[in-house]
């Protein structure tokens, strides 16, 4: 019954986005204040009956019902109740669902934040979301049916992949999907715009705090998944350029991209075109992203329950969209792009810098990315793009771009003395020199990248920390005693996210640099040493888990006077007789040390692998900062603040809808 309440709540939803959809657009070309009121209140009504289909889903998941056949493929009654529930977007159908659910989640705080829009472009706004909502549960509906039924029905399921039965799998999909769905958002705004033949300056604020929310969910996604990677010995690592983890970053260049070039269009009125453009291109991406991971089109270590039937309808649904934009893109071409000069030493110049920096490493990733399939749709054959290509491609790119993000935000608007920028980075320059050298001179085996990476760092940390005390020099005054007026949210989000950067580049580079590995066997009571770290074991047992039978070794690591005990495992799950490693992980900011069980040795003994990362905590911490950043840049008060009038229609149609105009 709850399977049948989900599914009508679904056809329910999808006739409440269409009407959402047609009723706004056509509303505002009409000048129909009813039409658009009645738009409004399905913008309402298509979040809430989506939330019930998914609530309806995980329902089924957490209750065992194996009549639905998604449950039944994904799950099982042993699997603890949390990865249940997280079961419930590891199959296609599910992941559908969260995506509907996802962009219903950011209809819903656009339809309560059009207070602080112009009536017409909120409407414009909900109504694109409605229709992209409506593609997405057309597939969920007659494609990807996450309540089909199997009859006749298995006493338990097939399990979760084992692979997947872990914390992030309650995080990482959906914090990247929230992210994907949250462009859509300044896709729909980019669209309304067009729409209108009006990119004014003020739709570049408008946008921005939509870009940065989303933007952090994504940074948070790509986050929790890279901390999951590190802990699987299968996928190689924190970052090994997979094509899934490619397919979120690529959305995330784009986004970070557009929110540089909308800080450009929002203070100076230039690149609105670009702008509009650029938001277009992010989302298309979060759509190409989402096919990449449900088609099985390439081979990928992180791919799970791939379905290359449905996954052309994610594609059919990408060309639509992303063809429906640009055609309007294309239409708007007389649209004004703003005026305004300004010089090469500038912060729009720097913008502007940055921006092009980011689409060419977003071309390098989505080349290498997509080369194999096109080679093999060409009929040329599979050919595998790696990490080579990437260091070699991906990482010079970037080097200019990183670079402009220490002296960037200092530079003023419209022009800045070629002699104060320089002498606003001489310190800098010195410091990173010297953390450049050090890096040289302190590793056994120098690396190129290792020594580039630390100058890096420490260029952008230390152009932030003299613009901190710049500007609080600048704002303190003498009256008395000396006390100072905190600047804007917006001046320290974009230092500290900036701040992040070069902390995540830092952990990067040493934790890659530095890094100390290796194999032994250790047997009961025996110790071995890994440079400064000691390792002894106390001897295997055997566990039992909810769903899998485990042999879990007691390890003592000593390092100086501290001592620390982890427990790696080698895992058996009952129902897919899969083995599975896992790691046991010692973390803290200044090093993370990943202990792993390889293979018994005889006698109690195990084979052991050690790894230590030196500042892998900071690629976290920087990961930290950044979103920190974000939240805050979400959190000035510029954002807040709504349009200061209305009149006629939208007042009419604010009315019909139940709302105030003030």
């Amino acid at each position: 019954m709850i399977a049948e309440l989900g599914h009508f709540a679904l056809i329910l939803a999808l006739a409440a986005s269409l009407a959402q959809g047609l009723l706004l657009i056509a509303g505002v070309r009409r000048g129909d204040a009813a039409w658009m009121a009645a738009g409004r209140h399905a913008a309402v009504v298509h979040p809430l009956l989506v939330a019930v289909a998914f609530a309806a889903l995980v329902a089924c998941f957490v209750g065992n019902d194996f009549t639905v056949k998604a449950v039944a493929s994904h799950s099982h009654t042993a699997l603890p109740a949390a990865y249940r529930a997280a079961a419930a977007w590891a199959g296609h159908e599910g992941a559908m669902l969260l995506w509907a659910t996802m962009l219903a989640m950011w209809t819903l705080a656009v339809r309560f934040a059009t207070h602080r829009l112009p009536l017409d472009l909120a409407c414009r706004a909900l109504g694109v979301l409605g229709l992209v909502s409506s593609g997405f549960l057309v597939v969920a509906i007659a494609v990807s049916s996450p309540f089909a039924r199997l009859i006749p029905s298995p006493a338990q399921g097939r399990d979760l992949d084992p692979l997947l039965q872990d914390p992030a799998m309650l995080l990482h999909p959906p914090l990247v999907i929230a992210g994907y769905a949250g462009l859509a958002v300044a896709f729909a705004l980019a669209l309304a715009a067009l729409l209108d033949g009006r990119l004014e300056a003020a739709w570049a604020r408008w946008s921005r705090p939509w870009v940065l929310a989303a933007w952090c969910f994504l940074t948070a996604g790509i986050a929790a998944g890279a901390l999951w990677a590190s802990r699987e010995p299968g996928w190689t690592g924190w970052w090994s350029w997979d094509p899934l983890q490619n397919a979120s970053l690529m959305p995330w260049l784009a986004a970070t991209a557009l929110l540089h070039s909308l800080a450009v269009a929002e203070k100076r009125g230039l690149f609105r075109r670009w702008t509009v453009l650029l938001a277009i291109l992010a989302f298309s991406l979060c759509l190409l992203g989402a096919y990449l991971a449900r088609a099985g089109a390439l081979s990928s270590l992180h791919a799970f329950a791939p379905d290359p039937r449905r996954g052309l309808a994610i594609l059919a649904l990408l060309a639509s969209v992303a063809g429906a934009a640009l055609v309007l893109f294309a239409r708007s071409a007389a649209a004004p792009d703003g005026h305004g000069a300004f010089e090469m030493i500038s912060r729009e110049a720097g913008l502007a810098a940055a921006t092009a920096v980011l689409v060419a490493a977003l071309g390098a990733v989505m080349l290498g990315t997509l080369l194999p399939l096109v080679s093999e749709a060409a009929g040329l054959g599979r050919i595998t793009v790696g990490t080579p290509y990437f260091t070699a491609v991906f990482l010079p790119l970037m080097l200019p771009g990183l670079l402009l993000a220490g002296p960037g935000p200092r530079l003023r608007w419209g022009s800045e003395s070629p002699a104060e920028a320089l002498r606003d980075s001489v310190r800098p320059a010195a410091a990173a020199a010297a953390a450049g050298a050090y890096a040289a001179f302190a590793a056994e085996r120098p690396g190129a990248w290792t020594a580039i990476g630390l100058f890096v760092s420490a260029w952008i940390a230390w152009h932030v920390f003299e613009a901190v005390a710049f500007r609080w020099r600048l704002e303190s005054r003498w009256s008395g005693v000396r006390t100072a007026r905190w600047p804007e949210a917006s001046f320290f989000a974009m230092h500290v996210a900036h701040f992040g950067v070069a902390v995540l580049v830092a952990g990067i580079s040493v934790s890659n640099g530095f890094e100390q590995s290796s194999e032994f066997v250790l047997a009961p009571g025996a110790t071995q040493a890994l440079g400064s770290i000691h390792v002894r074991s106390d001897g295997p047992r055997e566990v039992e888990g909810p769903n899998y039978r485990a042999v879990r070794v007691r390890i003592v690591v000593r390092e100086g006077a501290r001592e620390t005990v982890v427990e790696p495992e080698k895992r058996l799950y009952r129902t897919s007789a899969l083995p599975v490693t896992e790691v046991a992980v010692d973390a803290g900011l200044a090093r993370d040390l990943h202990v792993s069980l390889v293979e018994p040795a005889g006698a109690g003994a195990w084979i052991v692998r050690v790894r230590v990362k030196p500042l892998m905590g900071f690629v976290w911490a920087g990961a930290l900062l950044m979103i920190l950043g974000g939240l805050l840049a979400v959190a000035d008060r510029r954002y807040r603040a709504g349009v200061a009038a209305r009149g006629g229609l939208a007042d009419a149609a604010l009315a019909l809808a139940g709302s105030s105009p003030r």
